[in-house]
């Protein structure tokens, strides 16, 4: 099963325990996956597009809690004006009435990911979606989570306004939002187990970018030390340069720290720096000679 799967199954079984919310989540199936029709004998009738079983039985078990209704009885005249009155065509946005509570926003996103959200796993990347036919319930879904602090955006994908979410603290909070805690306490622990990792991963590539510094430095510098010792001369070299020379060729790979300290008194790294740098520069005023 897909994690996406995981998230509707988990979804699915919620059911709100007051009726403006069963009605808001039903609304929101049925906005998105729904149809009035009538069957062979005139009959009045409701049904959903799609292929996911849990959006069909939830829809059916919201309608038996609101309206009494099974999927199993066709329905009178009197139940689909009913349901026609307070959900209204299923061409235009649900109505704000619907959804004027909080409590109601969230059902209404709950079902609205049922019908047509998805999401990819979060140990491989953070996307999840809503895939809408029309622009205006696209809009509908992005103003109603902005309303909970979640900013998300909207592209044209083929026939589908697509408003998605791409950053993992905005679909947390979502998740939360849509009454998740499960799905939402397993993508808590993979976020942090990939935080992790990156962490490490940024540190042993900072630890692997200094130590292929300080390893170049000192290869530069030994480079100075033998080709002044050749041309110039240890001899001609004052007192205190000629011994960070002679301390450098001896301990090539040793840092900075640990040259100072072969010194008697020892010195800081400022002070075998600021002298390796002196025998770097005559180094280079006597290439400049030759």
């Amino acid at each position: 099963m897909s994690f996406s799967s995981e998230v509707k199954v988990e979804l699915a079984k919620h059911i709100s325990p007051a009726r403006h919310c069963q009605i808001a989540e039903l609304a929101a199936i049925m906005n998105f996956c729904g149809q009035y029709g009538r069957d062979s004998d005139g009959n009045y009738t409701i049904g959903f597009q799609t292929e996911n079983e849990e959006v069909v039985r939830k829809g059916f078990t919201l309608l038996k809690k609101t309206y009494n209704i099974r999927n199993s009885v066709a329905l009178s005249e009197q139940d689909m004006q009913g349901i026609l009155q307070k959900l209204g065509s299923l061409e235009e946005p649900v109505s704000r009435l619907i959804v004027k509570n909080a409590c109601c926003r969230r059902a209404f996103l709950r079902g609205a990911f049922l019908s047509v959200g998805s999401m990819s796993d979060p140990a491989k990347s953070y996307h999840l979606e809503f895939a809408c036919i029309d622009e205006r319930k696209a809009k509908q879904l992005q103003e109603m989570m902005s309303g909970f602090g979640i900013e998300s955006k909207i592209i044209l994908r083929k026939k589908y306004y697509v408003v998605y979410l791409k950053e993992g603290s905005g679909i947390v909070d979502l998740l939360n939002v849509c009454e998740a805690p499960v799905t939402l306490m397993n993508m808590e622990n993979l976020r942090i187990l990939k935080e992790m990792r990156n962490s490490v991963n940024r540190r042993v590539n900072c630890e692997t970018a200094n130590i292929a510094k300080t390893v170049n430095a000192a290869a530069r510098q030994v480079d100075d030390i033998e080709y002044l010792r050749i041309h110039y001369g240890f001899q001609n070299l004052p007192p205190a340069l000629r011994e960070m020379a002679e301390v450098r060729l001896e301990n090539p790979d040793a840092s900075l720290k640990e040259l100072g300290e072969y010194f008697n008194p020892p010195i800081g790294k400022s002070g075998v720096n600021h002298r390796l740098r002196k025998l770097s520069e005559l180094a280079g005023e006597v290439r400049e000679r030759k």
